[in-house]
C-alpha cells in the first residue's frame, strides 16, 4: 500500500520502510560530487601504479610486486566500496537489497584486510633487504612474493568470512525496518579482531622498522667513517631511501586504520548504527587514495612512469625495456 502522508520513507510502497532523511538539493549535489571525485581519483591514481609496475620490466622487483598488490586492492576499494558506502550515507537508506547487504561488507572487509596484510609483507621485505641483504638477494624472488600475496588473499577471504559469518547468513538480523543494512560485530568478536587485525600486525611492523632504523643508522655511520667498501654506499643508500619511503607509507596507513578500532578500545560493540562509525570507516577508506600520492611525492620512477603514460610513449615499441629508475 502506498504511503500518502507523514515523513518520507526509503520505500514509499512499503509500510515497514525506514524513514529517509531528505537532504537539500545543493547539499546532496555537493556530497555526490565529492564522492565521485574521491572515488575517481582513487581509481585513476592506483590504476597508474598498476600500469606502471606491470608495464616496465625494470619495476618487476619483489618490493614493487607488493606495491602492485596493494594498489590493486586500493583500486577495488575506490571502484566498488567507496560508491556503495557513499550511497548508503548520502541517501540515508540501503537501496541495494538483501544480497548486496550481505556481500558488500564482506567485500570491503576483505579488501581492507588484504591492504593490511600487504603492509606487513612490505615491512618484512624492507627488514630483510636492510638487515639481511644476502638472504634477500638469494631467497626473495618475485614469484615467491606472488605466492605470499596469494596466501594473504586466501587468509583474508577466510578470516573475514569467519568474522562476518552471521551477517552473511542473515544480513537483516539487526535491521528494524526495510531499507536498512546494519553490520554488527559483537564486543567479543571485535576484541579478537582488534588483536589479530590491529595490535599484532602493527606490532610486527613497528618491530621490523625499529630494527631497520637501527641498522640504517649503523650503516650510515660506517659509510661516513669510510669503514664500508666504496662500492657499497650507492646500493645501501638506495635501500635506505626505499625503506624511508615505505616507512612513511606504513605510518600513514596506521594513522588511517587505528581509529576504526575505537569502539573495541572503549569496550562497545562495533556497528554501523554508531553515530561516528561512518567517519571512522571513511578515514580508513581514504588511505586508498593517499597511498599513490605518497608514491608521487617520494618515488621519482613513478613520476617518470606517469609522464610516459600521459604522453602515450608507453605505446611505443620496446617501451617496456625503458630504464625508468
Amino acid at each position: 500500500m502506498a504511503h500518502t502522508g507523514g515523513p518520507p520513507l526509503c520505500f514509499p510502497n512499503l509500510n515497514s520502510s525506514c524513514r529517509r532523511l531528505l537532504r537539500p538539493t545543493s547539499q546532496a549535489t555537493l556530497l555526490y560530487t565529492l564522492l565521485a571525485s574521491v572515488s575517481l581519483l582513487t581509481v585513476v591514481l592506483n590504476l597508474l601504479v598498476v600500469v606502471s609496475i606491470s608495464h616496465f620490466k625494470q619495476l618487476h622487483t619483489p618490493t614493487n610486486a607488493l606495491l602492485l598488490s596493494l594498489a590493486v586492492s586500493d583500486l577495488l576499494l575506490g571502484l566498488l566500496v567507496m560508491p556503495i558506502e557513499g550511497l548508503r550515507y548520502i541517501e540515508t537508506c540501503w537501496l541495494l537489497g538483501r544480497l548486496m547487504c550481505a556481500l558488500s561488507p564482506y567485500l570491503s572487509y576483505c579488501l581492507l584486510s588484504f591492504s593490511l596484510d600487504s603492509m606487513v609483507l612490505i615491512s618484512v621485505d624492507r627488514y630483510l633487504a636492510i638487515c639481511d641483504p644476502l638472504l634477500y638477494s638469494s631467497k626473495i624472488t618475485v614469484n615467491r612474493v606472488k605466492l605470499s600475496v596469494c596466501v594473504c588473499w586466501a587468509c583474508s577471504l577466510l578470516y573475514n568470512g569467519c568474522i562476518l559469518m552471521e551477517h552473511i547468513g542473515w544480513p537483516d538480523r539487526f535491521s528494524s525496518c526495510h531499507g536498512e543494512c546494519v553490520v554488527f560485530i559483537s564486543y567479543t568478536t571485535g576484541t579478537v579482531d582488534l588483536f589479530l587485525s590491529c595490535v599484532a600486525p602493527f606490532a610486527v611492523m613497528f618491530v621490523m622498522y625499529m630494527r631497520v632504523f637501527v641498522v640504517a643508522v649503523s650503516q650510515v655511520r660506517a659509510i661516513q667513517s669510510q669503514a664500508a667498501v666504496r662500492a657499497a654506499p650507492a646500493a645501501k643508500k638506495s635501500e635506505l631511501k626505499a625503506a624511508r619511503t615505505l616507512g612513511i607509507l606504513i605510518a600513514v596507513f596506521v594513522m588511517c586504520f587505528c581509529p576504526y578500532y575505537y569502539p573495541s578500545f572503549t569496550g562497545v560493540d562495533t556497528s554501523t548504527r554508531l553515530p561516528y562509525y561512518a567517519v571512522l570507516f571513511w578515514i580508513m577508506l581514504i588511505n586508498a587514495c593517499v597511498n599513490p600520492v605518497i608514491y608521487v611525492l617520494f618515488y621519482p620512477w613513478f613520476r617518470r612512469a606517469i609522464k610516459f603514460i600521459f604522453t602515450l610513449r608507453i605505446l611505443q615499441p620496446h617501451s617496456r625495456d625503458v630504464k625508468i629508475m
